[in-house]
């Protein structure tokens, strides 16, 4: 199956358990790769073959940006679930989200949940 991917894309969000997240925001980096037959469009040259990956950039930014969640699992079902009912050429969707400066004690360079959803 072909992919679409969109890397590193960064957002401001208020997600979290702890009164700090909810209150002070955090960052989140979001990895999207969206499986989907992109033949078509490899051969016609046309927007309406393919998925508009600044339309799929907004929907994830509006999720991540938008609602606060406790979970970043929630966040990132969220996004899935979104993007497959808004872009029926899309048959799997693939997260990872990142958030690099969580709250917790010790030395890591992020956490992250990382889910795959696929129609049917």
């Amino acid at each position: 199956m072909d992919k679409i991917e969109l890397k590193e894309m960064l957002f401001y969000g208020y997600h979290g358990v702890l009164p700090e997240e909810t209150k002070l925001g955090q960052r989140f980096i979001v990895d999207l790769s969206l499986s989907l037959d992109l033949s078509v469009a490899g051969n016609s040259d046309d927007l309406h073959d393919t998925v508009n990956y600044a339309e799929v950039y907004n929907l994830c930014k509006q999720v991540v940006e938008g609602t606060p969640r406790k979970l970043v699992e929630t966040v990132a079902e969220d996004v899935c679930q979104q993007i497959l009912s808004s872009f029926s050429k899309v048959q799997e969707c693939t997260i990872k989200l990142i958030k690099p400066d969580p709250p917790i004690p010790g030395y890591y360079k992020s956490v992250s949940v990382a889910l795959t959803r696929s129609r049917g």
